[in-house]
Parts: C-alpha cells; structure tokens; sequence
C-alpha cells in the first residue's frame, strides 16, 4: 500500500437555518402579534488530530466534507434546531494549509488538539423580533448566514524524536527491526522501504522513544530524486538523526561518497536540517576486516567524526549504539512545545456575507451573491413590507450605489439573484 502524507480536501460547514414571519393565533389573543422563531446555527467543521491514525490514506477515498444545515425556526416564537458539528480527523504531525493562499492554518500536533476550520451560518431572526411600538406586525425575517466553503491541504510529517537516514540498502530497516518491534520489510534491493517505518525503543528507566526509518535517499532526492521530497520533510520533525552507512559499499557507493551525499540532500532540502545532532554509523562490519575498519575510521577522525561501527545483521556493537544514542537525547532534552500551532485564520470565519456582483449585458443589469440569495429566500415578494424592507437592506449594503455607477437608469430592468424587479432609486417594484 503507497502511503499517503498529502491529501486536499473541499469542506463546507452548515447553512444557517432561515427565521420565519409567523403569528400568534392562540384562541383569546385577538390581537395576536408575532410569533416567528429564529432559525439554528450551522453546524461548524473541525479538524482534530488523533495518534491512532498513521497516514491520510482516508482522504483519497473520501475529501469532501459538509456539516450540518441549521433548520429554520418555527411558530410560537420556537428555534430551528442546530445543524451538527464535523469533527474531521488527522493523524498528529499532519499541516493543515489554505489551497489558494498556500498559508498554515494549523500544525495538529497533540492528541485531540483542535481547530475551526469553517464556522456554521448563523440563524437568521424571525419577525418577532423586528416589532416596534410604531411597527408592530412586521412581515418580514432574517435569513440565516451562508455556509463557509473552502479548499484545504494536507500534509503529514512524522513525529519521531529520533530519524535513521541512509542510501538504500544501508541497512536502515535492519537496524530498527533490531532495536524495536517494528516488522519493515527488507530485502537487497534499492527503495525497499516505501514507507516510513516508525518503531518504539524502550530506555533502561522503562520509558520509550519513537525511531523513524526513513525511506533511502539518492543524490538529487532534495530536488525530487526517486522518493524525493515524499519524505525527506519527515526528518524535520526528529530531534536527532542516525545516518547510517553501508561501510562494505554493498549498494555499489563507498561509504566516503555515502557520506557526502546524504549530507549533501540534508542541506540542499533544508539547510537547518544539518544542525540536528548526528550520530555516524558504519554498519555491515562483518564484512570488513579490521584492518578496512580502521581505515574507515580514520577518515572520518580527520574529519572529527567518530563514528559507531555496527553489524545491525549480527546485532554486533547495537547495545554500545543504543547507549550512546539514549546518552545523546540526555544532552539535548525535548524542547518544550512553545511554538504557535495554531495560527490566526479569518477565513474560518468569513461568511462573505457583503459580497455581491453587478454587471451588465444586453437583457438588463444583474445582482447575485449570497446575501441577495439569502434575503430573496426569506422574502414575501407579494407582500409590500416584506419588499420594501428586502429593499431597504440592498440599499445599506451599496448595491444601488453601484448600480448607479455601471449606468442604471430609473425603470430600467434589474435581476437580484434570478428575480426581475424595475429600478427606482427611491424603491424597487418587481414587473
């Protein structure tokens, strides 16, 4: 199975549900009054992180996404009920970006850590609420806030305090299969692993440390290379990196080239990356006579490395590595989590509510958006008040401004989202 640490979804949180004109007709109330109910909210969309998930293999069967509509209101003053929340879920160490802007919404990191990614529509008035001493039958209501839609990316980047890197066939799953309990699959061919293993090593205390194996890097992976930047951006999250080296240069490389072309890909990919502390193995020993070992390490003394010889096959020399690793993490403590994880997002809350367009052709001028949609829906287009006030909110919002501006003229034909109505600069009257 590929796995799968990009995925772009489409979402939508929930429509607000429209007020309602109703009217109180209970039997002794002659004179009644309104009794329209306000409509629900939306339901609104979140994305959650959740370390029981290891890939967004999910999403490439699934990646559109809508929550809930809010219901309208009801008569005797009765709320329309909620539209129901989304709770969508990542794996932790999953970015969440904005398609179009390419910006960082968020950075799910921990367990259950949440964000809003799309607020539902708030419900609109009913008429009970427009009453006045001088207005006391209102016909008209509000309508509920649009839904939010939007394009998001996904990508995950492991969470491991400690990355294997290496050319292929360098005996990175051998080694993580030594040390932990994690099952990769190895065999002597080039890109084995098309994964990134993660594995758990348990210290003396008890207390354990999550290794990743990193899939085999070649020369040009930091320009896309075969795996290529699939997982390369896996190795930012690790607080230390074990490069592991094929000293009997099976694969074909010498372990002084080897050398130099991971760190090579490390700093072409991100040059902060050679700032992690490394630990330099040299394993498949037991192909090597002493005499090869200590040339090997001679080298790389004079260029004040000093590396840990190993037989990950033979287990030669793992419990020395594995103190000198745990010794390591002891040096350079887990740094504490004080980077903002979530970033401010206006978009999750932009219900665009006065966006509107106007244009002009041959059949007459033309205003669409949400909003006019919205209010035409809750709009009694017989009922004179009810378009009068549909026409005072058009108005507010600059709509007969810019009208005027493309050149409409008093009784010239105008479409608000489909409806025909005939210009006046005072009112509108529908023909």
């Amino acid at each position: 199975m590929k796995f799968i640490d990009t995925a772009k979804l489409k979402i939508s949180s929930g429509k607000g549900g429209n007020g309602i004109v109703a009217w109180r007709r209970e039997k002794f109330e002659p004179r009644g009054g309104p009794a329209g109910g306000d409509g629900g909210r939306g339901g609104n969309v979140y994305i959650q992180g959740d370390n029981s998930l290891g890939t967004l293999l999910d999403f490439k069967y699934k990646s559109i996404f809508k929550a809930g509509d809010g219901q309208k209101g009801g008569p005797k003053k009765m709320s329309g009920k909620a539209g129901e929340d989304l709770i969508i879920k990542v794996p932790c160490g999953t970015v969440v970006k904005d398609s179009h802007s390419g910006e960082i919404i968020a950075d799910i990191i921990n367990e259950n850590q949440k964000i809003l990614v799309a607020e539902g529509g708030r419900g609109g008035r009913g008429n009970s609420h427009f009453a006045t001493s001088s207005r006391q039958s209102p016909h008209f209501c509000e309508p509920g806030e649009p839904q939010i839609e939007r394009e998001l990316e996904l990508e995950l980047k492991l969470i491991a305090e400690v990355g294997i890197v290496g050319m292929p066939n360098a005996g990175k799953s051998t080694l993580i299969s030594v040390i932990s309990s994690a099952k990769p699959k190895i065999a002597d061919y080039p890109f084995t692993t098309l994964v990134p293993n993660l594995g758990v090593v348990r210290k003396p205390d008890g207390d354990g440390i999550v290794i990743a194996d990193i899939p085999g890097l070649i020369e040009g992976a930091s320009g896309g290379a075969g795996l290529g930047h699939d997982f390369i951006r896996h190795i930012e999250r690790t607080r230390l990196l074990i490069h592991i080296i094929d000293a009997a240069g099976v694969n074909g490389t010498s372990p002084e080239d080897a050398y130099k072309i991971i760190q090579n890909e490390l700093k072409g990919y991100d040059k902060s990356l050679l700032k992690k502390k490394q630990l330099l193995v040299l394993n498949k020993i037991d192909l090597l006579s002493e005499e090869e070992c200590k040339k090997l390490k001679d080298y790389f003394k004079k260029k004040r490395l000093n590396p840990i010889f190993i037989s990950a096959a033979t287990k030669k020399n793992i419990t020395f590595l594995l103190n000198h690793l745990f010794e390591l993490l002891e040096k350079n403590p887990k740094e504490e989590e004080d980077a903002i994880h979530a970033f401010y997002d206006p978009n999750a809350t932009d219900h665009k509510l006065d966006e509107f367009m106007v244009f002009k052709n041959k059949q007459g001028f033309y205003v669409e958006g949400k909003k006019t949609e919205g209010l035409l829906s809750v709009t009694d287009l017989k009922n004179f008040q009810s378009v009068a006030h549909l026409m005072r909110v058009l108005k507010s919002i600059g709509i007969f401004t810019e009208l005027e501006k493309i050149g409409i003229k008093e009784g010239d034909t105008v479409y608000i989202s489909g409806v025909e109505f005939e210009y006046s600069p005072e009112t509108m009257v529908m023909t």
